[in-house]
């Protein structure tokens, strides 16, 4: 099973950007924690905090992987463009975000990609990647 975890704008800066809301552990360190869980499933990690390279990130994996986890950090409540990429391919993508988006300000509660993805998970910390993963197991 092959799976990618797209993660966007300033995420990373994991483990030193804001603490408190997103915890002090960086990504590549959680992602090796999911390695080493998941042997079994060639998981694979992309970021950028450029739109188009996310875009184009989805466009390149979205008709050879089983399943993309994607947190498309603020782009999420900013871009069509995210949300065109994501109908255009074939793969099921799951909105991940670390924090609660809703007991944020306000702007954070509209997403632009939540309709084109099978589901959507927040507020679970890095554990919200673990949980998404799953959820692409369980439905394969």
């Amino acid at each position: 099973m092959d799976i990618i975890i797209i993660n966007g704008p300033n995420l990373n800066l994991l483990g030193k950007r804001e603490p408190t809301i997103y915890g002090s552990k960086g990504f590549e360190d959680y992602f090796k924690e999911l390695l080493s869980r998941y042997p079994n499933v060639n998981l694979s990690y992309f970021q950028s905090n450029v739109e188009g390279e996310l875009i184009n990130q989805i466009h390149e994996s979205g008709f050879k992987v089983d399943g993309i986890i994607l947190n498309a950090g603020a782009f999420t409540h900013t871009s069509l463009a995210i949300a065109d990429a994501i109908s255009a391919v074939n793969s099921p993508v799951i909105e991940v975000h670390i924090s609660n988006v809703f007991k944020r300000e306000a702007v954070r509660h509209h997403s632009f990609i939540t309709p084109v993805c099978v589901g959507s998970i927040c507020g679970f910390g890095l554990d919200s990647y673990r949980l998404a993963l799953e959820a692409i197991l369980e439905d394969k």
